[in-house]
């Protein structure tokens, strides 16, 4: 039989253990086994994919014609001389804007100056010989009777002779002041000269086809392109309620050269070889962006829809039942959208059907996405920006 000492220490004993096993047990419950708790939930929540959404916008969306062109001068002169003779000097720089009637060149005008001279004197003679002429019918009418009625007619003859001289006479001076004028070599148009073909010291006649010089007007200036011969029809109805706006771009379309364009001419027939007719679009370049010769890329406002839904292209999806696009419900899971597309650009595209204005789309991310995934999303930079150029229509 064991003492009642013992028996207290061994009660003591268990009282203790039971104690410590309750604080253990305690201590798993709020620290160890929170954790645990925290590591369900945080796995809960890295279950939402991340994605980059943009929002569905209502905008005007303008509708380009893309084309490729050449830029020319909107007028372009061959400068040739229209006289033979020594160039005496060049009173241009090469690359210089002039205007019209600058002299670029001067012909030795000694030869034309002495024809002139000629002509002049030639006048005097002969307004001499008519004044002695009129003397002597003066005299045959004075005589009356006394004279010979063939002798005042032949005097009178000779009087109406002198006179057409005398005209003929202005004639030659004319002529003769106006191959002296030649010999200056005037702009015929405001632009910028080329590269000189002459040289001070050459001869030159008018018969010659190089030319002195070329002056392209560039202010404004004109780019020709093409556009597809099914598009005429449209072009043609778009013209009939308002003039075109034209953009000009390098040929690798990242920079825009000039937006100020106005489509000026249609071509009269349709190139029925390539399937398409010319264009010609006239710009005011007063940054002498465009330049004669040049290729560039050309967009043909045709019309601008107005009011209508529009996202970025990268949101629409393909797949062997149509076209279609994630949206994010109000719960913040992914909806996919059968949809239908209109016109598109390079950077938008306008949603016919199947999304609204507002409507949170998916632009990147789809890959990981299907309906009913939990999303966590970022908004993307590149929302769709697009509205009609001011003073254009549909």
């Amino acid at each position: 039989m064991k003492k009642p000492g013992a028996i207290r220490r061994a009660t003591v004993m268990l009282a203790l253990l039971l104690v410590a096993g309750g604080s253990y047990w305690a201590w798993q419950r709020a620290g160890h086994g929170g954790s645990e708790h925290a590591k369900s939930a945080a796995a809960g929540r890295s279950a939402a994919v991340p994605v980059t959404v943009a929002t569905a916008e209502k905008a005007d969306f303008p509708i380009y014609l893309n084309g490729l062109g050449t830029v020319q001068g909107f007028n372009t002169v061959v400068v040739r001389t229209r006289v033979d003779g020594a160039i005496d000097h060049i009173d241009f720089k090469e690359g210089q804007t002039v205007k019209a009637g600058d002299l670029l060149a001067q012909i030795d005008p000694r030869p034309f100056q002495a024809t002139l001279d000629q002509a002049k004197a030639k006048k005097q003679q002969d307004e001499a010989n008519l004044a002695n002429a009129q003397l002597d019918l003066g005299r045959s009418v004075r005589l009356g009777e006394f004279a010979t009625k063939q002798q005042t007619d032949t005097q009178r003859s000779n009087v109406a002779q002198l006179t057409a001289q005398i005209a003929a006479d202005d004639a030659a001076i004319a002529n003769a002041q106006t191959q002296l004028d030649y010999t200056s070599i005037k702009a015929p148009i405001s632009g910028v000269v080329g590269i000189r073909q002459v040289d001070k010291g050459n001869i030159v006649n008018a018969s010659t086809q190089t030319g002195i010089v070329t002056i392209a007007q560039i202010e404004p200036i004109a780019v020709i392109f093409t556009a597809p011969e099914e598009r005429v029809i449209d072009i043609h109805r778009a013209l009939a309620e308002h003039p075109l706006q034209v953009i000009a771009l390098s040929t690798d379309g990242k920079t825009k050269l000039e937006d100020d364009g106005t489509l000026a001419v249609v071509n009269n027939q349709v190139d029925s070889n390539s399937g398409t007719v010319r264009l010609k679009a006239v710009f005011a370049n007063k940054d002498h962006s465009l330049w004669p010769g040049l290729s560039v890329q050309t967009k043909l406002l045709v019309k601008t829809l107005k009011g209508v839904v529009v996202v970025p292209n990268d949101v629409i999806q393909h797949s062997s039942d149509g076209l279609y696009a994630y949206a994010i419900g109000n719960d913040n899971k992914a909806e996919l959208r059968k949809i239908e597309v209109g016109a598109a650009d390079e950077q938008n595209s306008v949603i016919t059907k199947g999304l609204d204005a507002g409507d949170r789309v998916i632009v990147a991310g789809q890959y990981r996405v299907k309906p009913g995934t939990a999303l966590s999303f970022k908004v993307a930079d590149n929302a769709p920006a697009v509205a009609a150029p001011a003073g254009t229509g549909n």
